[in-house]
């Protein structure tokens, strides 16, 4: 059952990872956070993909370890806190940097180790 789960969670996060790559194509770091809709639907976004890696198995991760799980931990927290810079620069760096890395290094997975994805007991 742990399997089905992962591989749930890994769906998810790869979803919400998707969906913000989306959202903020094209706009640069002052359009995003001027932006009040696509800011909130990327925190959500943001929020559900830190939420899911909190709650991926440790040895599922270690069958990733190029994924930034310490990265997503950390920033986790920084999504729920009050609104301004210290949220800003957790957003923009999620945007810029953890997103794209989380989503190349997923397909890379995918392709190598297919097992992990497969919703199989």
């Amino acid at each position: 059952m742990t399997h089905i789960i992962n591989t749930a969670l890994l769906g998810l996060i790869e979803q919400a990872g998707t969906a913000v790559a989306t959202l903020i194509e094209g706009l640069e770091r002052d359009e995003l956070l001027r932006s009040r809709l696509t800011r909130v639907e990327v925190l959500r976004q943001l929020k559900t993909l830190a939420d899911s890696v909190g709650q991926l198995e440790p040895a599922a991760r270690s069958e990733m370890p190029e994924l930034d799980w310490d990265g997503w931990d950390a920033l986790r927290p920084r999504f729920s806190g009050l609104i301004g810079e210290s949220l800003d620069e957790a957003l923009w760096f999620a945007c810029a940097s953890l997103v794209p890395a989380t989503l190349l290094w997923l397909r890379v997975y995918q392709q190598s180790q297919p097992a992990l994805f497969r919703m199989t007991a």
